[in-house]
């Protein structure tokens, strides 16, 4: 995985920033989801660095970047704070203007990373996502049932860290393998990376501080950002997976085009982890859109 690869840590924002960086050219920032790493990538990174310099890159408090200690509202954790981590990482590596590529939790952090800094991203594409406060606004019963980790990883600590870490691969399996691909989808390197990440001291607390502020910090944050009619005002490419819950439960272009000025989108034939599930077809989605920038 990764061959043309080289891997670093910098200290960003007060803690260390995990990532893999690569190829030449315009730079992208790769963006992961839950509960995986940087590594959702591999079977599209190689690809990417022939035309990008791709950096891929791990959130606080998953793979292996680090995990900060809990805190009042989960503000270490707030899209905000992560977007920051995210931000200053590029501008470490040199990019002060980038694409950005994101899935799940990633691309939460890459909607607030162009809302509070927006002349630092030239084009956005967002994975398998409708924006959070349209979502839990919109939450019925079958979304709730389909996404019920949503709702599980936000309970106080120490209950549902305690669990994760009392059988962590069976927390990983029950959250990725049963969306409508099955296991199909995870080779068996990938999911050795995904589980020794979680694995990892922290890695619960990261992951369900995540959980939190996006369920209480962000959707004030998201709720400020509608009442000043601050939107998203890049170019944004919004896919989903037609299998998945997203594009069932909720219209992801319709709510995306509520608070982005530029938007294009479409649903694949794919479930929830389009990455590892339809590289092939997300590589040509992806390079479309980013090179219709260079011309």
């Amino acid at each position: 995985m990764f061959a043309s690869f080289n891997t670093g840590k910098k200290q960003i924002n007060g803690i260390n920033i995990h990532y893999r960086i690569g190829g030449s050219g315009p730079a992208l920032l790769l963006l992961h989801g839950h509960p995986q790493t940087h590594v959702i990538w591999h079977k599209v990174a190689d690809d990417l660095a022939k035309h990008f310099t791709v950096v891929a890159a791990d959130l606080r408090g998953y793979g292996d970047s680090d995990k900060p200690l809990y805190s009042k509202q989960s503000l270490p954790y707030s899209k905000r704070v992560m977007a920051k981590d995210q931000l200053g990482l590029m501008s470490s590596l040199g990019f002060n203007k980038f694409a950005i590529l994101a899935h799940d939790r990633g691309a939460r952090v890459a909607h607030r990373l162009v809302l509070d800094h927006p002349h630092c991203v030239s084009r956005l594409i967002l994975l398998d996502i409708a924006p959070t406060l349209a979502m839990y606004q919109q939450t019925d019963q079958e979304f709730a049932r389909a996404y019920w980790h949503w709702f599980f990883l936000i309970r106080p600590e120490p209950l549902p860290e305690s669990l994760i870490e009392a059988d962590p691969e069976n927390y990983l399996r029950s959250v990725i393998g049963t969306r409508s691909a099955g296991m199909g989808p995870f080779t068996d390197e990938a999911f050795s990376e995904y589980l020794r990440c979680l694995r990892l001291p922290g890695a619960a607390r990261g992951i369900c501080e995540d959980y939190r502020a996006s369920a209480g910090i962000d959707l004030i944050h998201d709720q400020a950002d509608i009442d000043a009619k601050n939107h998203v005002e890049c170019p944004l490419l919004v896919l989903w997976g037609e299998k998945g819950t997203v594009g069932r439960c909720f219209n992801p272009l319709l709510e995306w085009q509520k608070v982005a000025l530029q938007v294009e989108g479409q649903a694949l034939s794919s479930g929830h982890y389009i990455p590892e599930e339809i590289p092939d077809v997300l590589l040509d989605q992806v390079l479309d859109f980013l090179k219709s920038e260079q011309h």
